[in-house]
């Protein structure tokens, strides 16, 4: 019917400009976070945007359910201040019939919410995580920092000025203590650095080499046109011992393994894996608990702000106590049923209240 693509047409739109605008507003303030690997690590703008991308499911899956709450809340609020619904009412329409539109999105957000929360918020964040160590501990970004001493292991350390847009190393200093015998430093005008299997190397060129005796104090010194220096079998200077919680995949969660011997730690887990089960279902809960509440009583000309309020406390009080649910259930794991009940009650009297109640008319003379 022309009457439900309207409503459709009109709640897409007013949900794509509210994700769109808490996008950017998550994004930036996230962002800030990587402020560090962009100014200090030189991160390239490419790197950096493929971080936030991967972090973009976890993001929706907090936006979207609000994003919809507040879009259903605004078109459906318009249509009451324009007197339509009131239209619609008179020609015959129940409430539960104009709602449709809403429960049409609502469900498509929430199978959007389960999507993300199930399957790509695991994979995308598992990556993210990756990337992230990788560029925090890798020796190859320590090695790279322009204008900082980094120890790149417990008795090495290097010193570069600037690294050239050619990737060549400019005013290069290394400090090596691994003798125990003599303390070596080299300096050099250019070089780069080589990666082998046995671990990193760097080529210099035109520099000197000075080698005191720790025992003699007697310094050599050395010039050259080429020299190599081996930092030996350098890996990377830390490997990722556990995962974080929001990298595991459900069947993870709900059954984690044997090397999770703390039980705090696994009832959070399991915790954690009911609530991607619940959580995607506000999507649905909180739009309907908007609509029954805007749509109910009677119609008043001096508007709708108290049920908009109403609303609002009530989608507020829903995801505090699905929050707290989350919180105590990970304490105790016999509280998991109140997280099923906080989230999925709603639905219920949303559409109870959409069938029993209907807006009415108002009636001669009243403003």
């Amino acid at each position: 019917m022309r009457i439900n693509a309207y409503i459709l047409r009109q709640l897409t739109i007013a949900f794509a400009i509210v994700v769109l605008s808490l996008t950017c507003v998550v994004w930036l303030s996230q962002s800030l976070r990587f402020i560090d690997m962009i100014v200090n690590r030189g991160l390239p703008l490419t790197t950096f945007v493929y971080l936030t991308l991967l972090l973009l499911p976890t993001w929706l899956s907090i936006v979207m359910p609000i994003a919809g709450f507040a879009s259903v809340l605004f078109t459906y609020n318009r249509m009451l201040n324009d007197r339509e619904i009131i239209v619609l009412i008179s020609s015959g329409l129940s409430p539960g019939y104009i709602a449709r539109p809403a429960v049409l999105i609502a469900s498509l957000i929430m199978a959007c919410c389960y999507l993300m929360t199930l399957y790509m918020i695991p994979m995308s964040y598992r990556t993210f995580k990756e990337l992230q160590f990788q560029i925090r501990h890798n020796y190859t970004d320590v090695l790279l920092r322009e204008g900082v001493f980094n120890n790149i292991a417990k008795d090495i350390t290097v010193f570069v000025r600037k690294r050239n847009d050619q990737g060549e190393l400019v005013g290069i200093i290394v400090n090596d203590d691994r003798n125990p015998n003599q303390k070596i430093t080299l300096m050099a005008q250019t070089g780069a650095l080589i990666l082998s299997d046995r671990g990193p190397k760097v080529f210099m060129k035109k520099g000197n080499r000075q080698a005191r005796n720790n025992k003699t104090g007697q310094i050599g010194l050395l010039y050259f046109d080429r020299y190599t220096v081996d930092f030996g079998d350098i890996k990377s200077i830390a490997q990722r011992s556990s995962r974080d919680q929001n990298e595991l995949n459900l069947n993870e969660l709900l059954n984690p393994g044997k090397e999770i011997t703390n039980p705090k730690k696994a009832k959070r887990y399991i915790a954690e894996g009911h609530y991607r089960l619940t959580s995607p279902i506000l999507a649905l809960s909180l739009p309907l608990i908007g609509l029954a509440i805007l749509l109910r009583g009677e119609f008043s000309r001096r508007g709708q702000n108290w049920r908009i309020i109403s609303a609002i406390s009530v989608a507020a009080l829903i995801e505090c106590v699905g929050l707290g649910s989350k919180f105590f259930a990970a304490k105790e794991l016999f509280l998991i049923p109140i997280m099923y009940f906080s989230i999925i009650s709603p639905v219920f009297l949303a559409f109870f209240l959409l069938i029993s109640r209907q807006v009415k008319r108002p009636k001669i003379g009243t403003t």
